[in-house]
């Protein structure tokens, strides 16, 4: 479910629209080039808005496997187009995830990259239902990870979310949100980052890069996607809505609501990498 907000990234190259992937095909279907076209084409995007991206996924899975071992059952929630899930079975080749999003288009992606894995699970949920943890196939599991998703929500929603996420950890089980989390108190420092963050989005973007919306534009054109990318703006429209509280707001509600330890593992100008542990 990752998306921008205004002028900033989602869970967000500096690659040009070409190979940005498409369907191919002749005759009575198409078939979209799923690994090599939009999943990689996605990661380019998003890594437009956020260079460090990889860097704090390599953190997320180096906690998971410290603190969970080599074969651990993952949530990836709001997983897109799969991103986490993808980098946690190279990694991690005997883990098994369970992708949930509401997302049409990326999990479209999702199911044409995973397709055939029997490691991999896809669940079609909204995280705003109550009863969304029904529709999954475990009752519990070792790591549950998101990533650039969860500012969709505002702050009561998202606390209520981190209770019901606390009742699927294991004891002893990990939960991590990496995601935009703004400190007010520091607003020279903010507006710093922020002046020369974007000037380095916009010297990629002459040079070619795709942007969120380009990027959306793209797949509205493409005969498998063009559907579910309809549906899917039908769904959540054309930004998100949410807060982006400080890492320490969301240390202190995770652990209100049973995590036993909660604190940043990773972070940056303007993203935090939060670790809980059950």
């Amino acid at each position: 479910m990752t998306d921008t907000d205004t002028g900033r990234g989602t869970e967000a190259g500096t690659d040009t629209a070409t190979g940005a992937g498409g369907a191919t095909g002749t005759g009575g279907g198409a078939t979209a080039d799923w690994a090599t076209g939009w999943q990689e084409s996605w990661d380019r995007q998003q890594e437009w808005y956020m260079p460090d991206r990889e860097e704090r996924f390599r953190i997320m899975l180096d906690m998971v496997e410290a603190l969970t071992g080599p074969a651990p059952r993952v949530l990836d929630l709001a997983c897109g187009t799969g991103t986490i899930t993808a980098r946690l079975l190279a990694r991690l080749p005997e883990a098994t995830s369970t992708g949930v999003d509401l997302d049409p288009a990326l999990l479209a992606i999702a199911a044409g990259t995973f397709g055939g894995d029997d490691r991999v699970s896809l669940v079609t949920a909204d995280l705003k239902d109550p009863d969304w943890t029904a529709q999954l196939p475990y009752d519990s599991y070792d790591a549950v990870l998101t990533a650039t998703a969860l500012h969709w929500l505002h702050a009561d929603p998202l606390a209520d979310l981190y209770g019901r996420i606390a009742g699927l950890v294991r004891d002893g089980g990990v939960f991590m949100n990496a995601d935009h989390m703004i400190d007010d108190t520091t607003p020279r420092i903010n507006a710093a980052e922020r002046a020369q963050r974007h000037a380095r989005m916009e010297r990629a973007k002459r040079a070619g890069a795709v942007d969120w919306n380009a990027w959306w534009e793209l797949a509205a054109q493409d005969p498998v996607l063009a559907g579910p990318t309809a549906r899917r703006f039908e769904i959540y429209g054309e930004h998100a809505d949410g807060d982006t509280p400080p890492a320490a707001w969301h240390a202190r509600v995770l652990r209100e609501k049973g995590f036993g330890e909660a604190r940043p593992v990773w972070c940056s100008p303007s993203d935090t990498l939060l670790l809980a542990l059950k």
